[in-house]
């Protein structure tokens, strides 16, 4: 059976030595971060995950969820339990706003309790982790009526949020959908069609679900711009907060996927459920916008959290499993044979997965600290740079890291060779469940056509100026052992803004150049974005080597494994490039007729 350990020492190296959040704690809205406070976040959120959560991960994939003959959906055994000790611990309000309830700690905190949990069971972060994109949209957009009405009960998770937007006919593109809000004369809309996909649909964990719907009200534009917002619960709320009667909406039927068995994906079915208008009719993509991006990050540690938990497994193996001998002789003469982790085949893919999971930790905490200081920035230019790089991250970090995490999954079960193709070693759910996150909230296509279409143009060009800026400033700072890491990044940034350069040269004749290089684009970014963090991690460990404090073999790993990075991933930036300029004339000559094999 599969095992997972939450990776406390290397959260706790990021957030507090690359990142500093100690540091911060003079700055309003951080004082609460004390560094005791998050050692013991991090300590204590990693034990619970892999004591309560990671235990029932597979018994999750083997039974799935069921549907009832009434519509109401029971989750796997152990999950209800696992729920309720996972709220009555607090983990669910460790970074919302206090004024609604909860913590206040830093969402760097919040962040890292979410890897964890995705990590220990990708089905069950299901559950409370789209509630917080939910709850975002609410706290932006909905009146002060429905914020308290609904929010405080979701920021306990005594009650979960959903987000209803895929429809049958429609996904990325939401102005063709299809449900429909009819006004009823008292402020309420009665809410009719029919939403798939829907993740925690119907459960069994709260007694209440809040739907976020996205629907159209008569005469609206049958276009995007048509789109309005609703909530509709599972179970209407009278005024004094009680429950009261069962809404008019039902689970349809559960999803029979490839993977995340433990998650109830529903077919939900609205039939005149009783509805309230989120913000300004017709104005509801503005909020959708707000839960996706908040969903977005989510998914992109999704990436990781399955290649790390892969990972480790995989490391464990290599270190028992023994077949062959060492190139350079028997590493265990004693022995019949060597354990396949002296193999160079087998470190090759332990070290891109090791490069890749540490390097994509700090790249997500980075966004976290982006996410808190557009809350808590000390001035309006600091809360605006923040913002405008969690937007160019945002779709790199869903992009890339979703992308880069399954090929990890695949490669750590590639080390268990034909064990890895075997159930009770679970490394094929790993494989499975990874793979959705390349798919929802929007494909990877999109959101390297995110990146590219919108991002790089956002306000003239500035965010991405930005980002090139704070890339090269690193990369100069780099000296001594650390200069070769800088002069490989410094190339890498060159090749990321010729490819920018050749887009604003080649996109406007002809967009197909735009769309066939975006996903390559998206890849560049990702590695010069890793590369940035790599080359931030080498500085911190480089300097406690030379001081002689702490613990020398960590960062002298963290020293390896950045070197190994600068040297095995970066230099794929010049080829993608090379693509990119290869432009979209050939990818996109072919007549629709020249792709059927059969006559």
């Amino acid at each position: 059976m599969p095992t997972y350990t939450a990776p406390t020492r290397d959260a706790k190296f990021v957030i507090n030595e690359m990142l500093d959040l100690p540091g911060l704690g003079n700055r309003p809205g951080f004082e609460a971060a004390t560094p005791d406070l998050i050692d013991t976040v991090i300590d204590e959120s990693g034990k619970f995950c892999a004591e309560v959560i990671a235990p029932i991960n597979a018994i999750g994939d083997q039974e799935g969820c069921t549907r009832h003959a009434d519509g109401s959906v029971t989750t796997p055994t152990g999950f209800k339990a696992a729920f309720d000790q996972y709220v009555e611990a607090g983990w669910a309000t460790l970074s919302q706003p206090e004024e609604v309830g909860g913590q206040g700690m830093p969402h760097v905190l919040g962040f890292a309790m979410e890897e964890f949990v995705s990590s220990a069971n990708q089905a069950f972060g299901m559950y409370p982790g789209l509630t917080t994109g939910a709850v975002s949209a609410l706290l932006a957009f909905a009146s002060d009526e429905l914020k308290a009405k609904y929010v405080p009960n979701m920021i306990a998770n005594k009650w979960l949020g959903t987000m209803n937007l895929t429809e049958p006919q429609c996904g990325t593109d939401l102005g063709l959908i299809r449900t429909k809000a009819e006004p009823k004369g008292d402020g309420t809309y009665a809410i009719t069609g029919t939403k798939i996909f829907i993740s925690a649909g119907e459960h069994d964990l709260t007694e209440n679900i809040i739907h976020l719907v996205l629907a159209k009200t008569p005469g609206a534009p049958d276009s995007s711009k048509g789109i309005s917002l609703f909530v509709v619960p599972k179970v209407l709320v009278n005024d004094d907060g009680s429950l009261g009667e069962r809404n008019g909406v039902q689970c349809g039927s559960i999803e029979h996927k490839m993977g995340i068995h433990g998650n109830a994906t529903c077919v939900m079915n609205y039939d005149g459920a009783t509805g309230w208008l989120v913000g300004e009719e017709m104005k509801g993509l503005a909020a959708m916008f707000v839960m996706m991006n908040a969903a977005r990050l989510g998914v992109g540690i999704q990436g990781l959290s399955q290649a790390e938990v892969a990972y480790q497994n995989a490391v464990a193996y290599a270190r028992d499993r023994r077949q062959g001998r060492a190139l350079t002789g028997p590493a265990e003469p004693e022995q019949k044979a060597d354990p396949i982790i002296v193999h160079a085949d087998v470190r090759r893919m332990l070290m891109d997965a090791k490069a890749f999971t540490e390097g994509m930790r700090a790249l997500y905490l980075y966004a976290a600290l982006q996410v808190d200081m557009t809350h808590k920035a000390v001035s309006e230019e600091e809360q605006t740079a923040a913002d405008d790089l969690l937007g160019l991250l945002t779709p790199v970090i869903k992009g890339y890291g979703t992308d880069k995490g399954f090929d990890t999954a695949v490669q750590m079960q590639q080390v268990f060779g034909g064990h890895g193709y075997i159930a009770e070693w679970g490394m094929e759910q790993f494989v499975r469940d990874a793979r959705i996150a390349q798919i929802y909230e929007g494909t990877n296509g999109i959101q390297a056509m995110d990146l590219c279409g919108r991002k790089l143009a956002s306000k003239g060009g500035a965010a991405i100026q930005a980002f090139f800026a704070k890339v090269e400033e690193e990369a100069a700072a780099a000296e001594g052992d650390l200069k070769p890491m800088g002069d490989a990044l410094a190339k890498a940034v060159g090749e990321q803004k010729a490819a920018t350069m050749w887009f604003m040269q080649n996109a406007m004749a002809n967009p197909n150049n735009l769309g066939a290089g975006a996903h390559h684009y998206m890849t560049i970014m990702g590695i010069v974005s890793l590369g940035w963090m790599w080359l931030k991690m080498a500085r911190v460990a480089a300097a406690q080597v030379a001081s002689g404090a702490g613990d020398k073999a960590f960062y002298e790993a963290k020293l390896t494994t950045a070197r190994y990075f600068f040297e095995r991933f970066v230099p794929d930036c010049g080829a993608l490039r090379r693509k990119i300029e290869a432009g979209g004339e050939a990818m996109m000559a072919l007549d629709e007729d020249a792709f059927l094999t059969a006559a």
